[in-house]
């Protein structure tokens, strides 16, 4: 449907040399409604979309009368005169294509009209018809791209001829560049890292994870298993890992919420799990297509008690592919579960970006060889001891939901039990200093700037777009982007605070999660705050806008 349409667009524009952005607006109905693609392409690598529209094409009223304050006295709108028309009071150019002429003259279907109106795109911003039918044939397979090519060439000759290249684009940027989501960029990550296991329920916005791999698994000697819920996806991850394999799920919130308990259970017998939550806002269904900032708190203290566990946020695909991989690392490495917390902006956006290269070693952490006096759960000083699998030569591998022995023998021994406590938190020290070379929080913008923006996860890609925005009006600025939430980097974030004037909140939540989180560790309140909570990311505009309201307001 429509973002299929605007990927194709996309990849278009990508293969004829530019960077984009792509994002997906659709609602939570199985009988459908309105749905747009926000696209955008420029000479330099970009990281979100913007509210300005400078094509608009249409393929009923309901998208301009939703969508005309978009538009400016130089935008365009493609439509088909006889489904739609732009109010008499726009000032911009109309461009008029039978899309739906045109797709059922070749023997095409009404649903087929998208087609015509990407070719009529393609065709005003003066893009080869070959690079968009090369895209078509890559999308759909030869057979099935033979009749929305036909559309395509139809509608792009007919615009062509009758109103010729009307929007120029500058020229392309030279360099070989790839197009992905951020839910794709964790599945290859994962690959890469040596994932041989996934199970996950379908949930919005995690889904495409698991279609990703279940494409994939064949080619990777991956199995891929789409249990009956959430609580056997995750079980068998634990039981996956257990028995010696990378494994890892998705889900979102709600699923993330059936899932607590074995996340315990993961920390007790000190098995390595990866679970990627990516948020939507809640509670309950929320709004299930719809993006958030909203579980932070959530995944910090999920489950019962008290125990180690990291949380990573990346904030772009770059990010995802880098950050997935050294997530595995930290959870064989320490033995615990790790949580990489994205959302549905970043999770299902397009962004490009060049080929990825880095590549993170894989570590597996202290594995024993065959050992009679073999104890899984050895006092050691760094609270990492050394895993064994079922399997393995003269072992016996144990384990249990109760706190136990060093042998793995349930106990209610009041000084086992403050040892074993011990023990799992005496890796928070090595936990730390191995995130420390990790990169934990990135700086961008003015060294020397008063104002300090501080965020995580997706609001990174807004907000680099925002400072540009700022840097043309003279404000200058600097953003701190926390990565690594969990064992959170209280003395770096001190020491970079502490060379600011002006602190700023930016999240995609109510409370200020993050805000409450660097008090909590450092004492430090951040008063100003840029919240949004309605479902939808932030766009680059409002957040400049917003930014110099805070910075006028002097309380």
């Amino acid at each position: 449907g429509i973002q299929r349409s605007g990927y194709i667009y996309a990849k278009t524009l990508l293969r004829s040399g530019y960077y984009v952005f792509g994002y997906f607006d659709y609602p939570s109905l199985i009988r459908g409604g309105h749905n747009f693609y926000l696209g955008r392409a420029s000479t330099r690598k970009i990281y979100s979309h913007t509210e300005h529209v400078n094509i608009l094409a249409a393929l009923n009223q309901e998208t301009i009368d939703r969508h005309i304050w978009r538009l400016s006295g130089e935008s365009f709108i493609i439509y088909d005169p006889s489904r739609s028309k732009p109010p008499e009071n726009f000032k911009g150019v109309r461009v008029e294509v039978p899309f739906e002429e045109i797709t059922l003259e070749v023997g095409g279907r009404k649903i087929m009209r998208n087609m015509a109106a990407v070719a009529a795109m393609t065709a005003m911003t003066g893009l080869r018809i070959e690079t968009l039918t090369d895209v078509i044939t890559g999308v759909f397979g030869v057979e099935k791209s033979k009749l929305n090519i036909i559309i395509a060439r139809e509608s792009y000759n007919y615009t062509a001829k009758k109103y010729g290249r009307r929007f120029t684009l500058e020229n392309p940027s030279p360099g070989r560049k790839i197009i992905l989501t951020g839910n794709e960029a964790i599945a290859i990550g994962a690959v890469k890292a040596g994932l041989k296991f996934y199970s996950a329920y379908p949930m919005t916005p995690a889904s495409p994870i698991l279609h990703y791999l279940a494409e994939k698994q064949h080619d990777y000697d991956i199995v891929v298993i789409q249990p009956e819920s959430e609580i056997s996806a995750v079980n068998m991850v634990l039981g996956a890992s257990f028995a010696g394999v990378r494994a890892m799920t998705a889900t979102s919130g709600g699923g993330f919420s059936l899932m607590c308990e074995t996340v315990g259970l993961a920390a007790m017998t000190e098995t390595p799990i990866v679970i990627v939550v990516a948020q939507r806002p809640g509670p309950s269904t929320g709004i299930a297509t719809y993006t958030g900032q909203e579980d932070l708190r959530t995944v910090l203290h999920a489950s019962q008690s008290e125990f180690p566990r990291v949380v990573v946020a990346p904030g772009d695909v770059d990010e995802c592919y880098q950050r997935i991989q050294e997530a595995f690392n930290i959870s064989e490495v320490f033995q615990l579960p790790v949580i990489v917390l994205i959302d549905k902006y970043l999770g299902e956006s397009h962004m490009s970006t060049e080929p990825f290269t880095r590549e993170v070693k894989i570590d597996r952490g202290k594995i024993a060889s065959g050992n009679k006096d073999y104890k899984r759960y050895r006092l050691v000083e760094d609270g990492v001891s050394p895993r064994a699998f079922p399997s393995t030569p003269n072992i016996i591998v144990r384990g249990h939901s109760s706190e136990h022995t060093e042998e793995g023998f349930a106990t209610p021994n009041a000084v086992v039990r403050t040892k074993m406590v011990d023990k799992r938190f005496s890796k928070l020290p090595y936990i730390e200093k191995y995130i420390e070379e990790l990169e934990p929080v990135k700086l961008y913008g003015h060294k020397d700037a008063e104002v300090l923006l501080i965020a995580w996860g997706s609001t990174k890609g807004p907000l680099l777009e925002a400072m540009k925005i700022l840097d043309e009006e003279q404000v200058k600025v600097r953003f701190m982007q926390i990565c690594y939430l969990e064992p959170f980097p209280t003395a770096t974030v001190q020491e970079i605070m502490r060379n600011h004037k002006i602190l700023v909140d930016i999240e995609g939540n109510r409370t200020g999660q993050l805000a409450g989180l660097i008090r909590e560790k450092t004492g430090v309140e951040i008063k100003k705050r840029i919240l949004r909570y309605d479902g939808r990311p932030f766009s680059p505009r409002m957040l400049a806008e917003k930014i110099k309201e805070v910075l006028e307001d002097g309380n």
